[in-house]
C-alpha cells in the first residue's frame, strides 16, 4: 500500500442503549491512545447509516468497529473480513443502524467506490434493552482487544501510528467530551436508583417538549 492509501476506522451502533454502543466506545479509546497519519480518518458513524456513503466511498481500507449479534456468548468478539462482512451485519438486525449500514456498502458497490479492504471487528452484546446504561463489562473489556485486532489488521498495510501520552487534541469526527465513556458512566445513577427503562438526564427535558 502507497502512502496515500486512505484508511477509515469506523465505529457504529448508539451509545444510549447499552451495548449497541461498543463500536463507538472502541474506537473513542483508540483515538485517545493512538494518533495516526493524515490519510486515517477515525469517525464515529453512531446511527447515520445511509449519509455514511460517502465515507464509505472515500476509503480504501474500511476498518468497522460494532455490536453484532453472531449467535455466540456474550462477550465474544470476532472478526470478519472481506465479502463476509456484510453477510454478517445482516444475519440478524439488532437495530436500525444495521439495515443502514448494509445499504452504505451496497450502495457504495454500486457506485463503484467500495473499498479494497473490509474488517469487522464485532462484540456479541450482554444487554442491549438499557436506555442511558453503558456498557456491560465483558463488553467493555473487549474494547482494547478490539484495538489490537485494528492495529495488527493495520500494520499489514504498512500503517504506522503514535502512541499518546496525557492529554492531547480530541479528533473532530468523534463525540463530543460531555459523552466519553467515563463522563457517561460517572453521570448516570447506580442501577438502584437509576430508572432502568429510561435515562433521567434524557426524561427530565420530555415533559416540556
Amino acid at each position: 500500500m502507497s502512502e496515500q492509501t486512505k484508511i477509515l476506522i469506523l465505529g457504529i451502533g448508539n451509545v444510549l442503549w447499552a451495548d449497541e454502543g461498543f463500536g463507538v466506545r472502541a474506537v473513542e479509546a483508540l483515538a485517545e491512545r493512538y494518533r495516526f497519519g493524515p490519510h486515517v480518518q477515525l469517525l464515529d458513524g453512531g446511527t447515520q447509516g445511509i449519509y455514511l456513503v460517502d465515507q464509505v466511498r472515500w476509503a480504501d481500507v474500511l476498518v468497522v468497529f460494532d455490536a453484532v449479534d453472531y449467535g455466540l456468548p456474550p462477550g465474544t468478539l470476532k472478526r470478519v473480513e472481506g465479502a463476509e462482512v456484510p453477510r454478517f451485519m445482516g444475519a440478524k438486525k439488532m437495530s436500525l443502524h444495521q439495515t443502514g449500514f448494509q445499504e452504505v456498502l451496497a450502495l457504495a458497490d454500486l457506485l463503484g467506490d467500495y473499498p479494497q479492504h473490509l474488517l469487522l471487528i464485532g462484540v456479541q452484546p450482554v444487554e442491549l434493552d438499557d436506555f442511558g446504561g453503558s456498557l456491560r463489562p465483558p463488553v467493555k473489556a473487549c474494547i482494547q482487544p478490539a484495538i489490537a485486532l485494528a492495529l495488527e489488521f493495520l500494520a499489514g498495510f504498512g500503517i504506522g501510528w503514535e502512541v499518546l501520552e496525557g492529554h492531547h487534541e480530541r479528533p473532530l469526527d468523534l463525540p463530543d467530551p460531555a459523552l466519553s465513556l467515563d463522563a457517561y458512566e460517572s453521570g448516570r445513577p447506580s442501577e438502584v436508583a437509576a430508572y432502568r427503562l429510561g435515562d433521567p438526564r434524557v426524561l427530565a427535558g420530555v415533559g416540556g417538549a
